[in-house]
């Protein structure tokens, strides 16, 4: 069995036939992000599948950005998770988490720019083995606030699936 040394995981064994979750922490444009690479027992995990996680990334920040931009495109829509998401959030907020949370001081300020400001991407998952969902994007209120989160999926190519979903 071979190790191999990946900027984001640090020293991997790449060991085939056995599950793998090796999980880091990362700092994503000043907040911490947890990252878990997932490996299941028949992914071809080799070196050249994990210098392709290292690769793709880099691009992290741009693939947030996107998903922050349908997110608040669906803010704008009835029905959507991300709609359905603030609503239920917000209508069972306590004046205490106004500030805290949200950073306002009052119920009259929390507009969806500052519900999209507040909603921060706390968890990464990475699936090698299943190209068409990648990454895994989990974005949340805080985990002192609430253990529902947002959820997006890119593809191994970083083209975001369009449907965002509400999970908990």
């Amino acid at each position: 069995m071979s190790k191999v040394a990946s900027r984001h995981f640090g020293e991997i064994e790449l060991n085939h036939g056995k599950d793998h979750l090796v999980a880091a922490k990362h700092e994503l444009r000043g907040h911490p992000l947890e990252l878990d690479l997932n490996i299941t027992a028949h992914d071809h995990f080799d070196e050249a599948a994990l210098r392709k996680v290292d690769y793709r990334l880099r691009f992290l920040p741009e693939l947030v950005d996107e998903v922050r931009d349908m997110i608040a495109e669906e803010l704008e829509q009835e029905g959507t998770s991300p709609q359905e998401y603030l609503h239920f959030h917000c209508n069972a907020l306590k004046d205490e988490h106004l500030q805290k949370v949200f950073g306002v001081t009052d119920r009259s300020q929390l507009t969806n720019e500052v519900f999209l400001k507040a909603l921060k991407l706390g968890h990464v998952g990475i699936y090698p083995g299943q190209p068409e969902r990648y990454f895994v994007l989990d974005f949340t209120l805080g985990e002192h606030f609430t253990d529902e989160v947002l959820v997006a999926s890119a593809d191994e190519d970083g083209v975001v699936d369009d449907e965002i979903l509400w999970e908990s």
